[in-house]
């Protein structure tokens, strides 16, 4: 079982520059601490993402670290041209040595669309389109595309990617229709819903899965996001939650409410209401371990995503949590996973 983090960079409050300095400090724990990779939204003209060009922030990231993995979750593709992201895609995986992940999606929040001057009506087929196209770019010398959206001709590619193909590949889950979508690609995938949304989208992704792959075929990432908060004690965890929450809830509805409008994925006004959906728990490394075995075995995910810092939780407790989870809440899954104490038990014997 590996693990991963998920960051909006929402702000709250105090000098940008120091923020990000905070969050390039975070970044170097989860790469001490052994997570696999570090996955980064992008939103725009809002409080809830400081880095609306992941590709910039990432860059930054890759020099801080040596092993973690990264990449952004999602590139909202109608907001990106296809040869652009081309370009910066083979230049993050190059400059980190082939540590570059790709998520890719239509993008979650229809008022920063509109911003940008894209119709949301127009987002999905802008997304798969531009897609292909890239994939055909990260693979090919010269790039000939012709489609709706889209037409290049005779394009020399002269970057390429470190990663052969290319970069693994991720998409935000939502529902079982795009989990169909992203089992027939084989592509990882995060869900950040509900125990009960989380686990129909799991089930028809393994079940489109297993239809088109032969048994041997390895099972990409199905990950479960969820808002993480550990503390020595349950109480101490409960109080940074509920008060950085707070926070983080007023940023993520922000355009929202400016705009009148109802929420896109809406999340409950409290951490105490979000733990009861299943979306999120705070507490000391026992309830934090016993509360995500549950939700792996409910849910058919084999891949953890926490997420850490957001609201106003400070770098010192945002490392305290991310401290504790590494080294007490990661062995007591481990020990919990299915097959593990025939692997302990292999390992004490001098097996592989």
């Amino acid at each position: 079982m590996q693990f991963g983090v998920f960051d909006h960079l929402d702000r709250y409050g105090g000098a940008l520059a120091d923020y990000y300095e905070d969050r390039l400090k975070i970044a170097e724990a989860y790469d001490r601490a052994g997570f696999h990779a570090y996955h980064v939204a992008e939103h725009h003209s809002t409080p809830l993402g400081m880095a609306p060009s992941p590709s910039v922030f990432l860059a930054a990231v890759a020099e801080r670290t040596r092993r973690l993995r990264f990449g952004p979750l999602v590139w909202p593709m109608p907001l990106h041209h296809p040869l652009r992201l081309i370009e910066e895609i083979c230049m993050l995986d190059q400059l980190s040595g082939g540590r570059l992940d790709i998520g890719v999606g239509r993008g979650a929040a229809p008022i920063e669309l509109e911003y940008y001057g894209v119709a949301p009506q127009d987002a999905q087929e802008i997304y798969a389109e531009a897609v292909e196209l890239v994939i055909k770019g990260l693979t090919h010398k010269v790039l000939n595309f012709k489609g709706r959206r889209f037409s290049f001709s005779g394009v020399p590619m002269e970057l390429e990617p470190l990663q052969k193909p290319h970069p693994p590949i991720w998409y935000g889950l939502h529902a079982p229709e795009s989990a169909e979508r992203a089992a027939r690609r084989g592509l990882n995938v995060v869900s950040l819903d509900p125990t009960n949304e989380a686990r129909l989208a799991i089930e028809r992704y393994r079940t489109i899965w297993q239809q088109i792959h032969p048994p041997a075929a390895v099972l990409p990432k199905l990950g479960l996001g969820r808002f993480i908060v550990v503390a020595p004690s349950d109480v101490a965890a409960l109080a940074l939650a509920r008060r950085a929450y707070l926070v983080w809830h007023a940023s993520f509805t922000h355009l929202f409410r400016r705009h009148g409008r109802a929420q896109s994925h809406p999340r409950p006004a409290s951490f105490d209401l979000l733990a009861e959906h299943g979306q999120g728990i705070a507490g000391a490394p026992a309830t934090v371990a016993e509360f995500l075995a549950r939700e792996l075995s409910a849910t058919g995910c084999n891949y953890v995503v926490g997420q850490f810092a957001f609201g106003d939780l400070t770098l010192e407790e945002s490392l305290q949590s991310i401290g504790l989870f590494a080294g007490e809440v990661i062995p007591l899954l481990r020990a919990k996973a299915p097959g593990a104490s025939e692997a302990a038990s292999v390992a004490a014997h001098g097996g592989g």
